[in-house]
């Protein structure tokens, strides 16, 4: 049987719209040779994921992202994906977006739980959730870094300013005085140290003499405390209490009268006899002086006495 052109040529263009179709659906992601069940997903922020995303579970792509539409006026979007597996799981499994880092795109991986009756379905739709992507981790983790370095660089710009306005004309004129003073003192300080080596050096056999008698003199000190620590303390308060005790004593007997001592503190009498005694030998001693020739009388040569004659300092 032969086909003429005209037939021919409308195979050739029905076989090119077919394998176009065919071609199409599978960049999208459905494969029409295949039974792919169809899920959905509802998402407010996809991150990055695109049709034609591969779907895993555990790691295995089982399909691939269909289609990414809004679903609703606030701008939530619904993600239609397609599962070639025929691996059952429940329809509360999680469709979680994931990935986004340097080299790759997101995708979309299904988290699987196993509920016996509630398998998941044709047309059902999964919960959905985005997790961070490695993107999204070293934003967050930078984002405080970068608050940081712009406080930093703005603290600097201030302490630049600061410095530009410390460093005027005349506080670096006062800088550069304080730097030459500070260098003079350097060098007086350098001429004090070569004047100290100068006189340890002189004088280094005194100073020797002066640590050997400080040595001597701590020797001695030791030799002391050590002789100090051997007298009996205890037989020392006990003497000084016994001292203590004859002086209170005594005291007391002055107080009452008794003894020699008590008696001329407290016997009025006797004070009274030392007080006439007293005033006796005062008078005796100034007639003593006023008269000697009355007790002393000597004559040489036979003279006769002179007459008395009262001397002008005459005690009354």
């Amino acid at each position: 049987m032969k086909f003429t052109r005209e037939v021919k040529t409308g195979i050739l263009a029905l076989s090119a719209i077919a394998l176009l179709i065919f071609g199409y659906s599978f960049l999208k992601g459905k494969n029409l040779l295949e039974s792919d069940r169809t899920f959905y997903a509802v998402y407010d922020n996809v991150e990055g994921l695109i049709p034609s995303s591969p779907v895993t579970i555990n790691g295995l792509v089982v399909g691939k992202v269909v289609s990414i539409k809004f679903a609703d006026r606030k701008g939530n979007l619904v993600v239609e994906f397609n599962v070639s597996s025929d691996f059952t799981f429940s329809k509360n499994s999680e469709a979680m977006v994931y990935g986004g880092d340097l080299i790759g795109g997101k995708s979309l991986a299904i988290n699987p739980i196993y509920e016996a009756g509630l398998e998941a379905k044709d047309k059902d739709t999964l919960p959905g959730r985005v997790k961070a992507g490695l993107l999204e981790l070293v934003n967050e983790q930078l984002t405080p870094l970068q608050l940081k370095l712009e406080s930093a660089i703005k603290d600097a710009d201030t302490l630049l300013t600061s410095v530009n306005g410390i460093l005027s004309v005349d506080n670096k004129n006062n800088l550069n005085s304080i730097f030459k003073d500070l260098s003079i003192t350097v060098r007086n300080f350098k001429g004090a140290s070569g004047s100290l080596n100068n006189i340890l050096s002189g004088n280094e056999e005194k100073l020797n003499t002066t640590l050997s008698n400080l040595d001597e003199m701590s020797t001695n000190l030791n030799q002391f405390s050590d002789s100090l620590s051997k007298v009996n303390i205890g037989k020392l308060v006990n003497d000084l209490d016994s001292v203590l005790a004859n002086f209170e004593k005594i005291s007391k007997d002055l107080e009452v009268g008794n003894g020699t001592a008590g008696k001329l503190l407290k016997d009025d009498k006797l004070y009274g006899n030392l007080e006439k005694a007293s005033k006796e030998l005062e008078l005796l001693l100034q007639d003593l002086r006023l008269n000697p020739t009355r007790y002393v009388n000597v004559s040489v040569f036979g003279k006769k006495n002179k007459p008395y004659v009262k001397p002008a300092d005459t005690i009354n």
